[in-house]
């Protein structure tokens, strides 16, 4: 940590800022991400009807599988990622709250909140508490020994892009050992494991048969049609996810922390661990809604259960605030984002 920085105040102003921000919070909050569900939908099922009239033209097709793919982004970053952060749980909303809410993807909700809201939230980047740093596959500091599998790391993270959404399925099985290797002794499970492989498999099935069986056969004599561009929207979804998300966490500038860092640590170090150790995508308004607003990654990790709408209006102070203070604010086009992130994965693949 920088001793020169006066962390009380860094974590007042931050306090403030944030307190100041959730009074305003309310009806104008409820009704956005309600029309994001709405139009969320109407893409969906739009998507899906064009999808079955590509026997017509191929070009309803394809605006299909665009609407689609657009309807499955949104589910799962500006609706999913953010309702089950609980951002709109003060609603008191039945069905846009943290704890019934499920999205269209293959994850089980509450073992993604368990990985990533507690554990990559609050370990933010430091190194073997936080297991998205790398999500276990990949080398991306010298925190860690080069091994010969980074040799070809890059191909591995095209295949995890692509997979994306059952690496994320599988995190928590992985970080557990269920099904390969030896769980760490200092390890703490809170879910038992065969609770893990049943959720694991009933989610992953669930979506399987949603998306490859059930709408196709729906289709009729389009099945085939149907299927592949069920299957083409998710592949959409997937590597437009995975690219924001590394986006905002492993550009050349991202830091990492040690355990030892991090000890008896002030609310303003976490402030501090939490600005250094994301980045953030410049872009206009609808870039940022399908990315879920985390093109504001700083805002978010700053302030996870702050409505995501809200993160561009606070972004200038909290950019001012870090700055006046010495902290490093990582922000940039999305082309020179990503290529910092290409040249990382390629950088710790040799030793």
């Amino acid at each position: 940590m920088n001793n020169t920085i006066n962390f009380n105040l860094l974590a007042e102003e931050l306090d403030t800022l944030k307190r100041d921000t959730m009074a305003e919070v309310g009806r104008q909050d409820a009704a956005y991400i309600r029309n994001v569900i709405v139009w969320q939908r109407v893409l969906e099922w739009g998507g899906r009807a064009l999808l079955m009239l590509g026997f017509i033209h191929p070009l309803w097709w394809g605006i299909g599988v665009l609407s689609l793919a657009c309807a499955k982004i949104l589910d799962n970053m500006e609706i999913g990622h953010n309702v089950l952060h609980g951002q709109y749980d003060w609603m008191n909303d039945p069905h846009i709250n943290s704890r019934q809410f499920d999205w269209d993807i293959a994850c089980d909700g509450k073992s993604w909140q368990r990985i990533h809201n507690y554990e990559h939230h609050t370990y933010t980047n430091v190194i073997g508490k936080d297991r998205d740093f790398g999500y276990g596959l990949l080398r991306l500091s010298n925190d860690f020994g080069w091994r010969i599998k980074n040799l070809w790391q890059f191909i591995t993270y095209l295949n995890l892009s692509v997979l994306f959404q059952w690496g994320v399925s599988y995190h928590e099985l992985a970080a557990e050992r269920v099904f390969v290797g030896k769980k760490k002794q200092d390890r703490i499970s809170r879910v038992d494991a065969n609770e893990l492989k049943r959720r694991f498999f009933t989610k992953g099935a669930k979506q399987l048969i949603k998306d490859y069986l059930v709408f196709p056969l729906l289709a009729g004599p389009l099945f085939l049609w149907v299927l592949l561009g069920n299957l083409i929207a998710n592949l959409l979804r997937n590597l437009w996810t995975s690219t924001i998300i590394f986006c905002g966490h492993f550009t050349s500038d991202v830091h990492t922390f040690t355990q030892e860092q991090c000890e008896n640590e002030t609310q303003g170090q976490w402030y501090y661990r939490q600005a250094l150790g994301s980045s953030n995508i410049s872009g206009g308004k609808l870039f940022h809604i399908l990315t879920g607003h985390l093109s504001f990654q700083i805002e978010h990790h700053l302030f996870p259960d702050l409505p995501s709408s809200r993160y561009q209006q606070v972004a200038p102070q909290v950019q001012e605030i870090l700055c006046r203070h010495g902290i490093a604010y990582h922000t940039g086009p999305f082309l020179r984002q990503y290529s910092q992130v290409i040249k990382r994965i390629l950088r710790y693949s040799l030793p």
